[in-house]
């Protein structure tokens, strides 16, 4: 079943991620289907070395990617070419009443050619990512679409 962005609505199956914590504020991930690993550190402000990705960058950063691979499936269901589109997310963190993520801004930088009557298809999939979905309104999320002239 696709929805009106041309993404499947599908319930996707579970997937395993293992994490050992190895000492040192960092803890090592292990993506079950794959096997690939990354390495996470705290950040500077709350006691780590900023050696790594901290988990907040890791939300932050799966917030981005996930947008954008969502917009480019829907891309590929309506020929729409996306290589070299670009995106920044700024991570702010607050610390009252809790430390957490405040805001998020996304500002997607898109390659030249696409035809304007496309870019509603485009932004709507970028909206619809699970993981934009996941944070809840205390979260501020600003996203912005760059297109070059």
């Amino acid at each position: 079943m696709w929805n009106e962005t041309g993404i499947s609505d599908r319930i996707s199956p579970m997937v395993k991620i293992e994490i050992v914590y190895e000492g040192d504020l960092h803890c090592r991930l292990k993506h079950g289907p794959s096997g690939q690993e990354i390495v996470t550190d705290a950040p500077v402000d709350n006691g780590g070395k900023g050696e790594f990705f901290s988990p907040t960058d890791l939300a932050a950063s799966a917030m981005g990617s996930c947008m954008l691979t969502i917009m480019a499936i829907s891309a590929q269901k309506h020929s729409i070419e996306l290589k070299g589109t670009r995106v920044e997310v700024l991570k702010e963190m607050i610390t009252a009443p809790v430390r957490r993520i405040g805001k998020l801004t996304v500002q997607f930088f898109m390659p030249k050619g696409i035809d304007p009557s496309k870019r509603l298809i485009l932004e709507r999939a970028a909206h619809s990512c699970p993981v934009h979905k996941s944070f809840n309104s205390d979260v501020e999320i600003p996203v912005s679409f760059q297109y070059p002239d």
